[in-house]
């Protein structure tokens, strides 16, 4: 089997219909689905890994300051954006990704903080302003909540993989 190491495949406009997603919830073992890849006939698995950045906070801290929240809200949302800046450098999510019979099956895991952080986002929005501000930020460029699907949470602690920074 080959590994490619790729961009964010779920995300990518061809393969969000068609997406199977892994349930990393209650099989956190990145071999697993290796082994079901295997078992399908996979001869190649993609591999993406999100570093968490500056960038992603100073977004979300732009985001924070276009909403209409109450400003004791606002503000606590603020101090928890700027403390996640210590993930900096971290790797935040893990994608692999093969194809089968015209479909894409995705295993994603992500930390907990950075889920933390997509949350801390959709507080963020009103429902009547969030399809506006997701086509904005994606026309500039700076979308960076990773799925507009459901997704299972996922815990990293509960696989054998360090992460580092």
């Amino acid at each position: 089997m080959v590994v490619f190491r790729s961009f964010p495949r779920a995300e990518s406009e061809n393969h969000i219909h068609g997406a199977i997603y892994w349930d990393s919830e209650h099989h956190p073992d990145y071999r697993e689905f290796i082994q079901a890849a295997s078992a399908a006939g996979a001869r190649l698995v993609t591999v993406y890994a999100r570093e968490f950045t500056a960038e992603i906070v100073e977004n979300a801290l732009a985001e924070l300051s276009d909403s209409e929240l109450e400003r004791d809200e606002r503000r606590s949302l603020e101090l928890r954006l700027n403390e996640m800046r210590a993930y900096e450098g971290f790797i935040c999510q893990i994608e692999l990704s093969f194809d089968h019979a015209q479909r894409t099956y995705v295993f994603d895991i992500r930390t907990d903080w950075f889920d933390e952080l997509n949350r801390l986002i959709e507080r963020m929005d009103e429902p009547s302003q969030s399809i506006a501000r997701i086509w904005t930020r994606l026309a500039r460029g700076s979308l960076f909540i990773t799925k507009l699907l459901y997704r299972p949470q996922s815990n990293f602690a509960s696989t054998n993989v360090q992460f580092v920074k």
